[in-house]
């Protein structure tokens, strides 16, 4: 290719990559508990809008980690809207970006052919003889094992089950753990309960949601995004989460739903 023709392949690209109505590819950091939901929203999205997703699943304290020391991520989905805001202190948000998208919930999950009977004992299955070990995500950086924590301390049975307690990095390999039979029964999302290949492989009991904090699910837009020049691109997509048919999505996984303006200013 001659001098002149990489020029204009150059100018091509760069337009390509910062004008609105060009398609972009947007990097997009969420929690894992939204592997599911986030699978049938980024399709939607391509679909709507031309544009295409690179979709990173993970804790959010991990991502909240990476976004600080420089990680490309265009739009942050977090389990735990506490992320989000100490990024919008840090400076790292796009100003007025911060959106509350859905409040989390948690269920104790065991495969079908447990003898532990979640419905009828609740809480007390994990002080049972059959609960050798108990499957939750990290605390230390993941919400979902905050909150497993919590319920347990307010049912009186943490410091008889900590011992038992076998770590996910997060709340979708806490959920593999029991799945696999290495923990079991574990306290993970309803959102993956509720899921494939999990709702047909197991029974779970949702923890009473007052048994823990609100789990309330920040999204946000990064400003690597318009310094990647995906800030349009961002928008939409931040825009489209509000809509009616993303939070119906979010809802068939079993998240709550945020009241509809879902801003938290």
């Amino acid at each position: 290719m001659n001098p002149a023709a990489k020029l204009l392949a150059a100018l091509a690209l760069i337009l390509t990559l910062s004008v609105p109505g060009f398609a972009t590819e947007l990097v997009v950091a969420a929690a894992s508990d939204l592997s599911n939901a986030a699978k049938d929203i980024v399709s939607d999205f391509q679909k709507k809008t031309g544009h295409s997703v690179r979709l990173s699943l993970g804790s959010s304290g991990n991502f909240h980690a990476q976004i600080v020391n420089g990680a490309p991520f265009d739009v942050f989905l977090s389990a735990d809207l506490s992320y989000v805001r100490d990024l919008e202190k840090a400076g790292l948000t796009e100003p007025g970006s911060v959106y509350t998208y859905a409040i989390g919930r948690i269920v104790l999950w065991v495969p079908k052919d447990s003898s532990l009977n979640v419905q009828s004992l609740g809480m007390k299955a994990l002080t049972q003889p059959q609960a050798r070990r108990i499957a939750i995500a990290n605390p230390n950086h993941a919400p979902y094992g905050r909150a497993a924590v919590a319920a347990m301390e307010k049912a009186g049975i943490y410091s008889a089950a900590k011992s038992r307690l076998v770590l996910g990095e997060n709340i979708s390999q806490a959920a593999q753990f029991v799945q696999s039979g290495a923990a079991d029964i574990g306290i993970v999302a309803l959102s993956l309960a509720l899921s494939e290949p999990m709702k047909s492989q197991g029974k779970y009991w949702e923890i009473p949601i007052d048994s823990y904090p609100r789990m309330e699910q920040g999204a946000v837009i990064l400003k690597q995004a318009q310094r990647a020049g995906h800030g349009a691109a961002a928008a939409e997509f931040l825009e489209m989460l509000r809509s009616a048919a993303w939070r119906a999505i979010l809802q068939r996984y079993g998240f709550s739903i945020a009241p509809a303006s879902g801003a938290t200013r």
